[in-house]
């Protein structure tokens, strides 16, 4: 009977451990919460393998995967975070490629709003303006540079509130606790837009307002043997993946010409 109960548990042991073997765990950058989950379901009708997205500011997931979080790859907003951990060595270095070149724009839910746009900036005629924290998120900082591309980072600061990641940020505008907001393109060009989109109003920000918001996403190091986290970055390379990710409203990789920078 003890035999019995010990197989059935050395079975039930194995069987949980081949499942978490299929499943890989990925930390993505708030920006791209919606086209990652369309990308994993196109991944996942063919492949064996189950992929698990997390969902945060690049900043937060920098400190998390020091502190030896167990993500397998990392699709971070910018450039720099990718680049701290691959100097810090937690990174595979030849596993990394840019995924996605980022939009900002200025979203209202009010469909009018944002008819001039000058005006409502530097009159002032709003509440409350959601930014995303410049020091954690990379639309944040984008942010700060139209601000001051703007000569409006004093004329509205006391009417900022912050949110954590971009995510965070789309949601004070969505709930009301703020006018308007700078956001991620991709957020309003989603599938299945609610109401509060479609009847509402956006500025896409001009790209020389900013510097271009260009995505890398890498392999941890712990993950170096990871055959599904391998699967699923290869699958980023291909036609498939690239026309969901512009569907998005993400710029072209095709007819982009800066290079990486390693």
């Amino acid at each position: 009977m003890k035999t019995a109960k010990w197989l059935g548990f050395v079975l039930a042991s194995l069987f949980s451990v081949c499942l978490d073997a299929k499943t890989v765990k990925i930390a993505v950058a708030a920006n791209f919460s919606h086209p990652i989950r369309s990308l994993i379901v196109e991944f996942e009708k063919t492949s064996d393998f189950q992929i698990a997205p997390s969902f945060g500011s690049s900043g937060k997931f920098y400190a998390q995967i020091k502190q030896g979080a167990p993500y397998e790859i990392f699709f971070s907003a910018d450039q720099a975070t990718p680049d701290a951990l691959q100097k810090e060595g937690l990174v595979i270095k030849t596993s990394r490629f840019t995924y996605a070149i980022g939009r900002l724009a200025l979203w209202s839910p009010k469909p009018q709003l944002l008819n001039n746009v000058e005006s409502i900036l530097k009159l002032g005629r709003f509440n409350k303006l959601a930014v995303a924290n410049p020091k954690l998120a990379p639309y944040g900082a984008a942010t700060l540079e139209v601000l001051e591309h703007l000569a409006l980072v004093d004329r509205t600061r006391a009417k900022w509130v912050t949110g954590e990641n971009i995510a965070q940020t789309y949601q004070f505008v969505a709930t009301g606790n703020a006018d308007l907001g700078f956001v991620a393109l991709s957020q309003l060009l989603r599938v299945n837009k609610p109401k509060h989109v479609e009847q509402g109003s956006y500025w896409l920000i001009p790209d020389d307002m900013h510097q271009a918001i260009r995505q890398d996403v890498v392999l941890l190091r712990s993950a170096e043997n990871s055959k599904g986290a391998k699967a699923f970055l290869d699958f980023m390379h291909t036609p498939k993946a690239q026309n969901i990710i512009q569907s998005y409203g993400y710029l072209d990789l095709n007819n982009d010409k800066s290079e990486l920078r390693l």
